[in-house]
């Protein structure tokens, strides 16, 4: 238990009693004199008067003749009035000290003080060191009392990450159990039950740097999408987003914050292993195949797409998510190296950016006009949002699974049809580890395995060092045209509207 009594500091001061109107003018002629403390008002109610206040001297004051301060000061302000000296006395206690200065009186000496936390909402996520674990229970609480109330829940990571998902254990050290929260990141809000899915504050930055490459009219595939930290924003600045996560809380909650930002038209989500995801995405159904020899294959696809769309719609409005209004993120310049991403916007893309609610070329932003075109603009949406082709064309491919994303590259061997492909190949954002013993070089050539193919031009961007020896990369390179193939087999008819 801690005793807050125990941080109660007192300090035996001098003030002056001086008349309330004349506070202003005696602060001036004693600076350097007065109490200087942090968040403590040096001039403060007489209790004795009304009409005088007290002026708190600083510690440096010990003699109540005052002899410490320069006897010009003093005789200007015996001119403007008379001055009582009076003893003063301030307790500093618990509720004044810092989370920081309380830590250090309780740790052993020489263990090194918490000095940071991530902060995820309302949710305070500390790491604690085994040495510290002892006191686990005191840290927390002087967090949370030095937070509150932007801080209601602290919590502890417990053992190491070994569900597929991604997702820590923790307990729960003080204040409340409710771990689902909201977080904002430039302009886009992220409600998450952060017990149930994977989150990291600390790739704010990263989200921004790599949607900023973005264009209006892109077509992204975000294959391990979690709650939609790159989906979301993607959407914001106009670009159609087909994310994807195995773990169907992410994809709850990604589907909740789309709806939150209004992007719920231009983001599909998936919940499925990625590669079947990535296969399934690209693949030519039948009914393309079949073109121009099957016009009844063409009609039933065509009926199943409608189909899916009404069934995702469906699904998504029993959330019953309370949407606000969200700012979107304002354009920035290209880095150099990617200049060759595709800038033709599709005119499937086109078809359903304009009449979707996703957000104009001119500035980025959603403009929504469901109340100026009401059931014929949703009668258009649905009818343009599948023909969208993910088979013919896509910008980019965001692979944000550090640990493990180099091994789905192989996802991408012979998938891609030549014959319908239009555009170059997209660019793979592929996020990885690196040790210090580790080289870029032997990153490539891990992803070439994968791929069974040569990379050109491969770009290293350091996201941030997540350990002392361990650095956290994102790989950027165009996809090698090896990865397509000439003949289309065993294709199906499938909907890539949502599933």
């Amino acid at each position: 238990m801690l005793d807050e009594s125990k941080f109660d500091v007192n300090f035996q001061l001098l003030a002056l009693r001086i008349p309330r109107e004349f506070c202003k003018i005696a602060t001036r002629l004693l600076n350097g004199y007065l109490l200087d403390k942090p968040r403590v008002k040096p001039i403060t109610e007489d209790p004795t008067s009304e009409k005088n206040r007290y002026m708190v001297l600083s510690e440096k004051v010990q003699n109540p003749d005052l002899s410490d301060i320069p006897m010009q000061k003093l005789d200007e302000l015996r001119k403007l009035c008379e001055v009582e000296v009076v003893p003063y006395s301030l307790t500093l206690g618990y509720s004044y000290w810092t989370a920081d200065h309380i830590l250090k009186q309780i740790l052993p000496p020489g263990v090194e003080v918490p000095s940071s936390f991530e902060t995820i909402g309302h949710v305070a996520h500390l790491n604690i060191h085994d040495e510290l674990l002892p006191f686990k229970d005191v840290i927390a609480k002087v967090i949370y009392d030095k937070n509150y109330p932007r801080i209601k829940t602290v919590v502890n990571k417990v053992g190491t990450i070994t569900n597929e998902f991604r997702v820590p254990k923790f307990e729960i050290l003080a204040g409340e159990s409710d771990m689902v929260t909201e977080v904002k990141q430039y302009g886009a809000t992220f409600k998450l039950d952060y017990g149930l899915v994977y989150w990291n504050s600390r790739l704010e930055h990263e989200h921004v740097r790599l949607v900023s490459l973005f264009r209006p009219g892109e077509t992204i595939c975000d294959m391990f999408a979690g709650i939609g930290p790159f989906a979301i924003p993607a959407a914001q600045r106009g670009c159609l987003v087909y994310a994807n996560d195995l773990n169907p809380d992410s994809i709850h909650y990604l589907k909740i914050n789309a709806k939150i930002n209004k992007v719920d038209d231009c983001v599909f989500a998936y919940n499925m292993d990625a590669r079947k995801f990535v296969s399934q995405l690209m693949a030519v159904p039948v009914c393309e195949v079949n073109l121009e020899s099957n016009d009844s294959t063409i009609k039933a696809c065509d009926t199943f797409s409608m189909k899916g769309i009404h069934d995702a719609k469906a699904e998504d409005r029993n959330f019953g998510v309370e949407e606000k209004e969200v700012a979107g993120n304002d354009a920035k310049d290209e880095p150099e190296g990617m200049k060759n991403s595709s800038r033709t916007v599709h005119a499937s893309v086109v078809a359903i950016k304009r009449p979707s609610d996703c957000f104009t070329e001119e500035n980025g932003n959603a403009q929504s006009e469901h109340k100026k075109k009401g059931n014929t603009q949703k009668r258009m949406k649905e009818s343009v949002l599948s023909k969208a082709k993910a088979w013919e064309h896509v910008d980019h491919v965001i692979m944000n699974l550090p640990a493990s994303a180099l091994q789905f590259l192989d996802a991408f061997r012979g998938i891609i049809s030549r014959k319908h492909w239009k555009g170059p190949l997209p660019l793979v954002h592929c996020y990885c580890f690196i040790r210090a013993t580790e080289t870029k070089e032997f990153i490539i050539s891990e992803a070439e395995t994968a791929l069974n193919a040569k990379i050109q031009d491969p770009i290293f961007h350091r996201v941030r060092d997540v350990a002392p020896n361990k650095a956290m990369f994102c790989l950027s390179f165009r996809l090698p045209e090896a990865c397509f193939v000439e003949d289309i087999t065993d294709s199906t008819c499938h909907f890539t509207g949502g599933l």
